[in-house]
């Protein structure tokens, strides 16, 4: 009896069941020079745009008033291993056109084991429209002029479920989706941070300046020491805050349906999701298409990945560290240390602060700018979650390829129909901020699955020249065992077990009172 034959390195993508990879040309780069290049770029500013939502606006902020600015350091670990995740992660799409998530399908043990995974995953972190709902709290604020209060729940409500339902018409619209949200996010990145630092310049004074960039490495000036973590830290806070700090989990994931969108790379060869209203439809296939690795194609290869390092480097990372320091910088000047601000109406708390201080414009614009970037954030991760789930639907079940006709629109919008319903339920399962730091704290959990999946996905279906190179693949080592710690002293409450503190064993409280 013979023994099966050993696959080859080109079939080892079908050891999961899935189909191999067709066989296609690296596209050259398109020729852009000046701002036109700035159309070549996408992926990163639509990270970065769901990036200024929770950590940026909800959880840093309530982590610097609480505790300080030094711990801006887990910002600047977070975002430097988040930004290599994210290249991996479009390491994989430009090579083969599919997402990453699909990648993660066609190893062992099975496809539609690591599809339960995985949509597992995005349900627990994103499935809850936490952001809507905060923003309700600063929409709430620009019309009424106060904070919300218990007797104004019902009103807060129904806001949330329509600043919701907002999002979802934007994504019934306009010809390629992701293209409708990388306008929107160029947008948001102008005017949301020259706004912020137009506010910081104008209000902050020279020292919370010099305390803040201290922070990124640790150290806190009045202190005079470097303060890591702080005494009788909240690790449901701070656990949600790092895995924030940056994307988060499956926000990251979505990093590569946006370059496969995009057409980085052989994505271009592989189609893209169009929007129901105003769009043809288009052909997206369910499996990828690889090249040859030749010196012409190597050539290609290194003008996209640099285009990919771009869009990373300069826009998602130091987009990052700017939307997190100079909220952190506003917050820290008008709110008093040592306060626990989460709350349903933490989207408003600056705005307040500042009313106070007599500067009631600029209360009502920051109430204006925090609307809009919880509802930008609300709009992208929701596109993301469909989008993702779409891909897995796609690329697991030819049989739904004949029931759309082909048309991944079906699916798409299919899917998109059901996360309306359930998102209007889910408002009133709790307050948004406690929806949010769940969610997060699961992004970590994500993190140290999906970095050593990646790890092993690009080490072993990649070819030999376009692996990462050893400092890459320990920088996802490095991610996992950051995160890992993390999930740890927030389900222990602390290096010790702590009974009264740790998540484990107090689950019911976070859905009974407030955080």
């Amino acid at each position: 009896m013979t023994e099966p034959a050993t696959p080859q390195p080109a079939q080892k993508e079908t050891l999961s069941g899935l189909e191999p990879w067709q066989v296609g040309e690296l596209p050259p780069l398109p020729v852009a020079r000046g701002l036109s290049f700035l159309g070549i770029l996408g992926p990163g500013v639509i990270v970065l745009g769901a990036t200024l939502g929770s950590g940026e606006w909800l959880l840093g902020p309530a982590t610097f008033v609480r505790y300080g600015l030094s711990l801006l350091w887990i910002t600047t670990a977070a975002i430097f291993l988040q930004t290599i995740f994210n290249t991996e992660l479009i390491r994989y799409t430009m090579y083969t056109g599919e997402p990453a998530l699909t990648g993660f399908m066609r190893l062992k043990p099975n496809s539609t084991f690591w599809a339960w995974v995985y949509a597992i995953f995005f349900f627990f972190q994103v499935g809850w429209p936490g952001w809507a709902g905060a923003s309700a709290g600063a929409i709430f604020y620009l019309f009424v002029g106060r904070l919300a209060g218990s007797a104004d729940t019902p009103l807060v409500y129904w806001i949330g479920v329509g600043t919701f339902l907002a999002c979802i018409l934007i994504l019934l619209f306009g010809r390629r989706i992701e293209r409708t949200l990388e306008i929107l996010n160029w947008i948001l990145i102008f005017f949301i941070l020259g706004g912020l630092a137009l506010l910081c310049f104008a209000f902050a004074a020279p020292e919370k300046w010099g305390e803040a960039l201290a922070g990124f490495v640790g150290f806190a000036p009045r202190a005079g020491k470097f303060i890591f973590i702080p005494e009788g830290a909240d690790w449901f806070l701070l656990s949600a805050f790092a895995a924030y700090s940056g994307a988060g989990g499956v926000v990251n994931l979505m990093v590569s349906s946006w370059a496969r969108d995009k057409g980085l790379g052989m994505a271009g060869q592989v189609g893209f999701i169009p929007a129901a209203i105003g769009a043809r439809k288009v052909n997206l296939n369910h499996i990828g298409a690889r090249f040859e690795v030749t010196p012409q194609s190597l050539a290609r290869w290194k003008q996209w990945w640099r285009v990919a390092q771009i869009d990373q480097w300069l826009v998602f990372a130091l987009g990052a560290m700017l939307g997190m320091g100079l909220p952190a910088i506003l917050y820290t000047s008008f709110i008093e240390p040592g306060r626990d601000i989460r709350s349903a109406a933490i989207a408003a708390e600056l705005s307040a602060a500042m009313a106070t201080r007599g500067i009631a414009v600029f209360a009502y614009l920051v109430a204006l700018m925090g609307a809009w970037v919880l509802f930008k954030t609300q709009l992208d991760i929701v596109e993301g979650m469909v989008r993702s789930m779409t891909d897995i639907l796609w690329t697991g079940s030819r049989r739904l390829h004949k029931l759309a006709d082909g048309d991944v629109r079906y699916v798409y919008y299919g899917i998109l129909a059901a996360v309306v319903v359930w998102g209007v339920l889910a408002l009133r399962l709790a307050q948004p901020i406690i929806l949010l730091q769940l969610g997060a704290n699961m992004a970590g959990i994500v993190f140290i699955i999906s970095s050593l999946h990646l790890l092993y996905l690009n080490t072993h279906l990649l070819p030999k020249e376009l692996q990462p190179p050893l400092w890459r693949r320990i920088a996802l080592v490095a991610l996992a065992l950051f995160y890992g710690f993390f999930v740890y002293v927030w389900l222990m409450g602390g290096l010790v077990p702590d009974f009264d503190k740790g998540f484990l064993f107090n689950i019911p409280q976070y859905f009974s009172s407030n955080p």
